[in-house]
């Protein structure tokens, strides 16, 4: 009976379209078409609207559709028209860019979806070929790490040079919802450790603007928490064009129910001269604080230059590394990690600032083998206000203190270093890459006594150089699809601040051991997946100072621990 019903509306089509082609006037054109639901049968009373795209978008006329689905108009000028379909209980349907000439019946079968038959095709596997380069994936040890110093197997483009790489454009909408429980940096949305918190990320195309990621993050246990961040790539990726970053951030802090805002303003853009350079520049604006706030405009600029397909070398004049990418990873995790972009905001004589960490490098890498890669870079930081880690509770009203757990950031004072970095790569297999980092470098480190009071814990640092050694692994298990980071950092003598803060950020090594674990939920299509963060996993590199009425330990990074579950849809 459905098939008998098709037939009869494609021939009552083609008996009016030959009907109407006759009786046309010279010098025009005929549209005739026919409206059908997903199964074929013809739909009455659908809505047509019939639009000129020569006439700058302009309806021309306005049809309801038979009994047989179809419907017809004549008199039409040779041209590009638009026709628009609407039905009850049906999604509107578009055509574009029919095509009408003169004495001539233009035949347009126009079908109408609906929202059940649009929910099958999301759950229809892409036609895209899959990704098989997996190295490309790397996880995370904390999510303050994103590389800006990013290497790609066989490409000697601009693109793989230093700061910046490459975020694969989206075919479709996408998303992922992610509940963990923990932190991995202080006063991060996901800050209070025993709350669990929902974070979502969405990846969608805008036609000719481009593409934007948005991503957001809220907990409501022990007080209101939340952040959003907003990604836009007018050029799809930002390795081709501008990239424009929104981040807001809100949490509420102690007893006394004050509230902590930041917001993040950046934006990037992106020149070539040539093929062999590249400018990458812009500048970003920030603001913190809670019954005060501080702000501050913070330009950055890297240029990169490609000698041959082995020999590449950059310059990079930034601000705090956190503040330089919203990621090059996989898109929807870089919009996530855009949340906690905001840099530490710190107290200073009872008011807030913000980290200031100026960095200025010179790298030069070379392409050893397809798998392989060493880079030598030179540096140069400075920061007027470095901030320090810490747990213990005291008496300066220079701690930020968590209001929910011994934490704190403490303002350590300014530092001023030159230092040196020397890294290989290695990707051994499809699913295994290692790298090893020496680096000689300034960091804050304490001197003499130990014991001071908080007031006067900024006169007990000076800045020291020390040497570093770290290792990093990333690898995939095949069987299990298992992703595991692990990174282990080496510094000689005693810091309390961060060493070579640009090169971890890079190569996604924390000092101290770190691990890092995604594993696909088995039975569940690879949509879920299970993760956990270690960081400083050992508890190592803390330095204890005994004050008057407390003790406090200080250290370049606190022990932390993020677990949780992720749905990508």
């Amino acid at each position: 009976m459905r098939s008998i019903c098709k037939t009869l509306g494609w021939v009552t089509v083609l008996v009016v379209a030959l009907a109407v082609s006759a009786s046309a006037k010279p010098g025009y054109g005929t549209l005739t078409g026919v409206v059908l639901d997903p199964t074929g049968l013809p739909q009455m009373g659908a809505s047509v609207w019939l639009i000129s795209e020569d006439a700058g978008g302009r309806v021309i006329s306005q049809l309801l559709t038979r009994q047989d689905g179809a419907f017809s108009t004549d008199h039409l000028k040779p041209g590009k028209y638009a026709v628009r379909v609407s039905l009850a209980g049906y999604l509107p349907a578009v055509e574009r860019h029919i095509a009408v000439m003169a004495d001539l019946t233009t035949l347009l079968r126009v079908q109408v979806d609906s929202v059940f038959s649009s929910l099958d095709m999301l759950r229809k596997k892409s036609d895209t070929p899959a990704e098989t380069d997996d190295w490309k994936w790397v996880l995370r040890s904390s999510t303050a790490t994103r590389p800006i110093l990013q290497w790609r197997d066989g490409d000697p483009s601009v693109a793989s040079s230093s700061v910046g790489g490459d975020l694969p454009q989206a075919q479709h909408p996408r998303g992922v919802v992610q509940v963990t429980n923990g932190t991995m940096r202080p006063w991060s949305p996901s800050n209070l450790p025993d709350a669990p918190s929902t974070t979502v990320s969405y990846d969608q195309q805008l036609g000719v603007m481009g593409r934007v990621l948005l991503a957001g993050q809220m907990s409501v246990e022990r007080g209101a928490s939340g952040a959003f961040a907003s990604v836009w790539l007018p050029a799809g990726s930002p390795d081709r064009g501008p990239e424009t970053v929104l981040v807001m951030h809100q949490t509420r802090v102690g007893p006394d129910g004050l509230m902590f805002q930041g917001l993040r303003f950046d934006n990037t853009e992106r020149f070539a001269f040539g093929n062999h350079l590249a400018l990458r520049a812009g500048a970003e604006f920030l603001r913190a604080g809670m019954i005060s706030s501080t702000t501050a405009l913070r330009p950055h600029g890297e240029l990169d230059a490609v000698f041959s397909p082995d020999w590449t070398a950059s310059m990079v004049v930034a601000a705090d590394p956190m503040s330089t990418e919203s990621g090059q990873g996989d898109a929807l995790q870089s919009a996530i990690e855009a949340l906690d972009s905001l840099p530490p905001v710190v107290f200073r004589n009872g008011g807030p600032v913000l980290e200031g960490d100026w960095h200025e490098e010179i790298s030069v890498r070379r392409k050893l083998t397809s798998r392989s890669s060493l880079e030598a870079a030179g540096f140069h930081d400075v920061a007027r206000h470095q901030a320090i880690f810490g747990s213990g509770t005291g008496a300066s009203p220079d701690f930020m203190q968590d209001p929910f757990s011994s934490a704190f950031l403490y303002d350590g004072g300014s530092t001023s270093s030159w230092g040196t970095r020397l890294a290989y790569r290695n990707k051994l297999s499809d699913n295994v890459e290692v790298a090893a980092i020496y680096a000689w470098a300034g960091a804050l480190s304490p001197s003499g006594d130990s014991s001071a009071a908080p007031a006067e814990l900024r006169d007990s640092f000076v800045t020291q150089n020390h040497h570093s050694v770290a290792a990093r692994i990333s690898a995939k298990v095949p069987r299990t699809s298992t992703k595991v980071q692990a990174s282990y950092k080496w510094i000689s003598g005693t810091t309390v601040s961060r060493l070579d803060s640009f090169g971890e950020t890079a190569y996604q090594v924390d000092p101290n051991l770190n691990l890092s674990i995604r594993q696909p939920l088995p039975g569940l299509s690879g949509r879920w997946e299970a993760m956990a963060d270690f960081g400083n996993l050992l508890a190592q590199g803390y330095v204890s100072v005994n004050g008057q009425d407390s003790r406090l330990l200080l250290a370049p990074i606190l022990r932390s621990f993020r677990g949780g579950v992720s749905f990508q849809f």
